[in-house]
């Protein structure tokens, strides 16, 4: 019974062993079993798929309803700009007005069996501006330069315009909705050269600073938005005529306190060179364009006096219309109205040097009509 149980278990060995050893290797590898750490590691990577690409034929025939278009750039139909390019600047509170022109008339005549003489004149006048705002503030001041000359066959050189203005004009405003300021402002007036009553050249009727008015007061303004319209009133103004010529103020012209003479016509008290009123200021500027390329320049002043003559107005309008031919091109037809009734004309004097007849306050008219080139910058 023992030796035939050896036999058996000899046999089942014997089987385990054959099993085994008859095992596919693809098995054997699945069996878990313990191995060795790689040393070298792998790099290649195995494609397993290639892509073949054929080439695309060449079309041999293209029907005429086909266009082909192809990407093509080209420079000949482009055009530059008429305008610069608008470069970038830092915003300013400021801006500018700068204005020079000059116009020109004349006549001439040859064998010409109606007569006459020939004749040339000229105007040049020039404006700057400089104006600032900012929310509640606003300053605004602007010069005005103008002196014109004519020139006649048989005569010498004569003035037809001579002004210099100066304004300035500070505001403030309570909010920025209204176009109301409260505001103070000062103005200058005077000429370049002397003036005088052709065909006299010998006797000046005014000069330099003789005369020369400044206004200086405070009260309200109505400014719109684009400027074109400005209405000064000012209840409180100091009006000041200076007379600095020494032989125009003895004389006791533009207001000022006469000299004091004896009977031989000797100066004994020297005549007053500054006169001061206190009074109302009231001015306007108005610009428009009524038609196209037609504008309207209206500027009006007026003062009266509380002390001396209250309700005698003095009157300063001017008026101009322009008529634009192109930008450099400009016609101008304008008239200036002045009435003083400081300025007296006609002045009798007797032989002694005495003032027999003072003389009457007249209206001062000029009318200008001309044809010039305009530039501004």
């Amino acid at each position: 019974m023992t030796s035939r149980w050896i036999v058996i278990k000899v046999f089942l060995a014997f089987l385990f062993i054959f099993c085994f050893s008859v095992l596919p290797a693809q098995d054997r590898d699945s069996l878990p079993q313990q191995r060795a750490v790689d040393t070298v590691s792998i790099d290649t990577t195995i494609v397993s798929t290639v892509v073949i690409r054929r080439v695309q034929k060449k079309m041999d025939f293209v029907p005429r309803s086909v266009e082909l278009m192809n990407p093509v750039i080209s420079f000949r139909q482009t055009k530059a700009l008429e305008d610069e390019p608008n470069r970038f600047r830092v915003p300013s509170f400021w801006t500018n007005v700068n204005k020079l022109g000059i116009n020109f008339s004349e006549v001439a005549f040859v064998n010409w069996n109606a007569g006459g003489n020939n004749s040339a004149s000229a105007l040049g006048n020039a404006r700057f501006e400089r104006n600032y705002k900012f929310r509640y503030t606003r300053w605004d001041n602007y010069m005005d330069l103008r002196y014109g000359l004519n020139l006649q066959e048989g005569q010498k050189l004569r003035k037809t315009d001579d002004a210099i203005r100066l304004s300035s004009t500070f505001g403030f405003q309570r909010d920025t909705i209204s176009n109301w300021y409260y505001s103070a402002k000062a103005n200058f007036n005077t000429q370049f050269s002397n003036g005088y009553k052709y065909p006299d050249r010998e006797t000046p009727i005014s000069r330099f600073m003789s005369p020369g008015y400044s206004f200086l007061g405070a009260g309200i303004s109505y400014i719109t938005k684009d400027q074109k319209l400005n209405l000064y009133l000012s209840p409180i103004t100091q009006k000041s005529t200076y007379v600095l010529d020494e032989d125009l103020a003895n004389k006791g012209a533009f207001g000022v306190q006469r000299a004091i003479l004896d009977v031989n016509g000797n100066v004994i008290v020297p005549g007053e060179k500054v006169f001061l009123e206190f009074g109302i200021l009231v001015t306007n500027t108005w610009e428009t364009e009524i038609y196209n390329n037609v504008l309207l320049n209206h500027r009006l002043s007026l003062y009266t006096d509380y002390l001396r003559g209250f309700g005698n107005i003095d009157v300063d309008w001017e008026l101009n219309i322009d008529l634009k031919v192109n930008k450099y091109m400009i016609t101008t037809i304008g008239t200036h109205i002045v009435f003083d009734d400081n300025v007296l004309f006609n002045e009798e004097v007797n032989a002694q040097g005495v003032v027999v007849n003072p003389g009457k306050t007249r209206v001062q008219f000029k009318q200008l009509l001309g044809v010039g080139v305009s530039y501004a910058f």
